[in-house]
């Protein structure tokens, strides 16, 4: 690479390589998986903070992208990725919630639960609330849940089958992703269990489209509203505060982001017609 001081070559390469990353529609995580790479590495790479990272490295992340080592050490050129826009108040990245706005969270499924087992409805609920956060957090593992469900109502339980044989996608919300992804970049925000949102891409039950970022609270270890949750979704979606939008469904998250200095809109998944309505008012582009 030419060199005009070694900082600027890792910032140039990091720069080209998210240009590829993006063209080629994937995500950090997907090219994380593509190219067994660690997340934290790539993420580093894109920043420009490695200096001189493997060549081994970059053949892997070149091969992943289907381009060239060429390509991303700047002998060939990068095909540019397609322009995003900016909304009439400065938005530029948008993060969508999961449960309560792409979908409706499964209740069903604690009924299901009550049905089979014959086990009062607000017993398990009680149990589940009790052990939700802290596997959300990844700080309790999903078999925990089954196995303290299991004790409850005495039966095997697989919590991750029951929510998402319950789970149903808020008519219309769909669209809207996708209309969002043609326009800003976009990402998922979501208090989760481990392997909920990849499942959920699989079964269609959420997009399964080319998100900028995805945080997983079962993956960074921290839930809206904690604060710590907002500056890792900030920095993976690199963009000042002024620029995100969070859509969610609860208004403690929504505050939260608030005073983060996010712009923020409340999704009522009672009338998502309506909501869809309003953020698509809110993502009109300026002019």
């Amino acid at each position: 690479m030419e060199s005009e001081g070694g900082a600027l070559d890792e910032k140039r390469l990091g720069k080209r390589l998210q240009e590829a990353r993006v063209a080629a529609g994937l995500t950090q995580q997907q090219l994380c998986q593509k190219a067994s790479l660690s997340y934290s590495t790539l993420a580093k790479i894109e920043r420009g903070a490695i200096k001189s990272p493997s060549i081994f490295t970059i053949q892997s992340i070149a091969a992943a992208l289907n381009t060239t080592l060429d390509a991303l050490l700047g002998i060939e050129p990068v095909a540019a990725p397609p322009t995003k826009k900016t909304t009439r108040s400065g938005v530029r990245f948008v993060f969508f919630d999961v449960n309560g706005c792409l979908v409706r969270f499964a209740h069903r499924g604690f009924s299901k639960l009550s049905e089979e087992s014959g086990v009062p409805i607000d017993v398990i609920e009680t149990v589940f609330w009790e052990y939700d956060d802290a596997v959300c957090r990844g700080d309790k593992s999903l078999d925990e849940l089954n196995t303290v469900l299991a004790e409850t109502i005495h039966m095997i339980v697989d919590w991750k089958k029951y929510y998402l044989d319950a789970v149903e996608p808020v008519g219309g919300i769909n669209d809207l992703v996708r209309w969002s992804i043609e326009n800003y970049h976009v990402g998922l925000l979501t208090n989760s269990m481990p392997g909920f949102v990849p499942a959920m891409r699989e079964r269609g039950l959420i997009p399964d489209v080319a998100f900028d970022t995805i945080i997983d609270s079962s993956e960074v270890h921290a839930m809206k509203p904690d604060p710590r949750i907002y500056e890792i979704a900030q920095e993976r979606a690199g963009f000042p505060p002024s620029e995100i939008l969070l859509i969610d469904d609860s208004r403690a998250n929504l505050i939260a982001a608030k005073k983060h200095g996010w712009h923020t809109i409340w999704f009522d998944y009672y009338r998502p017609e309506e909501s869809i309505a309003n953020i698509r008012q809110a993502l009109q582009p300026a002019e």
